[in-house]
């Protein structure tokens, strides 16, 4: 015999609360036996999962839209950052600069080696320590670095970060539209098991033939088990 089982995904909750909604003998007077409390409930929770669930996809799409254009900036940031850092190692070990000046830099004596900047945050930080870095020790008389410059270090890591930031927006504006959705599903669920308890009720008398069409027509949903035969 088939079983019934909530929804487990937002468009088939959807679906299920439409189906019900849509049927117009659950509005006639002669008709109807689900209860108006019910479905002054439904309603209202159809129109704000449905809303939820478009701004989520909307938050994605533009989630979705932004990721290549800030990993291209992440590159493009993250070699000029690279190459600088590079380059100021190789003038401490050709010896035209001090190996006290890596403090300027927030970075240790005994640094030999670029650091990691595979993740987003790092190019940042170090992007940042290395243009106040370098302003710091030109303005105490240093000569600055070239190839590259700190002012196209700077211009694009200013890029980046703005971008990182826009994604940053993107990526928290997705999450609060899921935070909705997931805080909506409990009371679509209850309104759901409400409605087809109305239903299978309204029909439990009807042979199985019957019964299971007209709960179907209500938007209840029926599976079988493995192996098991589709009898109605």
């Amino acid at each position: 015999m088939p079983y019934r089982r909530l929804p487990k995904t937002d468009s088939a909750r959807l679906k299920a609360l439409k189906t019900v909604l849509e049927n117009n003998n659950v509005y006639t007077v002669q008709n109807r036996f689900i209860d108006w409390k019910t479905l002054n409930r439904a309603q209202p929770a159809y129109d704000r999962l449905l809303t939820a669930c478009e701004q989520y996809k909307m938050r994605m799409a533009a989630q979705t839209r932004n990721a290549p254009k800030m990993d291209r900036l992440m590159r493009n940031a993250t070699i000029y950052v690279s190459h600088f850092i590079q380059v100021l190692l190789m003038t401490i070990e050709r010896g035209e600069m001090k190996r006290s000046m890596l403090s300027y830099y927030g970075m240790s004596e005994d640094q030999t080696a670029v650091p990691s900047l595979k993740a987003a945050e790092s190019v940042i930080s170090w992007g940042e320590k290395i243009v106040e870095g370098e302003k710091r020790r030109v303005k105490a008389g240093g000569r600055p670095i070239y190839n590259p410059s700190i002012g196209m270090v700077s211009t694009h890591l200013d890029i980046f970060r703005e971008q990182y930031n826009s994604q940053k927006s993107l990526q928290e504006q997705s999450a609060k539209a899921l935070e909705n959705i997931q805080m909506l599903r409990p009371e679509v669920d209850d309104i759901l098991l409400d409605l087809w308890n109305q239903v299978e009720k309204r029909f439990e008398n009807e042979p199985p033939e019957v019964r299971y069409a007209e709960c179907r027509k209500y938007g209840v949903v029926y599976y079988y088990r493995r192996h098991e035969e589709h009898l109605y």
